[in-house]
């Protein structure tokens, strides 16, 4: 008789890891809400991210959004061999935030099998990683193009 091993609750391990990896992240509200391989989903409060015109700070809603490449390496390739980071990141304000936002990003299963496999032969991957932020309505009030690297520990 197998055992089935139960899949690590992704989620958990992300918010776990901000409060100590991304303090201001984590004072910020920001919270992984859904992460599995190739998908994560992350929120933030309106309530305390404002600023002097009523709406989420700029800076909020790129953090919200970045955060996301990271989630998603973590559920997605080995990290006891890789770690994820962030090369450069473009956000695009398309609408006020007035309420809390979603941000969410995923990458396809191509992608992802050619990030592992020129990680493990070169020692480092680059991908790009787009995502979308909407409103408590669904309405885009951000985008982001991030260019993230998947690199091996010691490299």
């Amino acid at each position: 008789m197998s055992e089935e091993v139960e899949t690590p609750p992704f989620a958990e391990i992300v918010n776990g890891a901000l409060e100590f990896t991304i303090p201001i992240a984590h004072r910020m509200g920001v919270t992984a809400v859904d992460v599995r391989r190739g998908f994560a989903a992350t929120t933030v409060p309106i309530e305390g991210n404002g600023n002097h015109y009523g709406v989420m700070y700029a800076g909020v809603l790129f953090t919200v959004a970045e955060i996301l490449g990271g989630a998603i390496a973590i559920a997605t390739f080995d990290n006891s061999e890789f770690y994820p980071l962030v090369k450069d990141l473009h956000v695009f304000f398309r609408k006020p935030a007035k309420t809390d936002v979603r941000a969410e990003a995923r990458l396809s299963e191509d992608e992802i099998a050619r990030i592992a496999e020129e990680a493990a032969a070169t020692g480092k991957s680059n991908f790009t990683l787009t995502a979308v932020v909407t409103d408590a309505d669904g309405v885009v009030v951000a985008e982001t193009e991030g260019l993230y690297q998947l690199r091996a520990h010691g490299k």
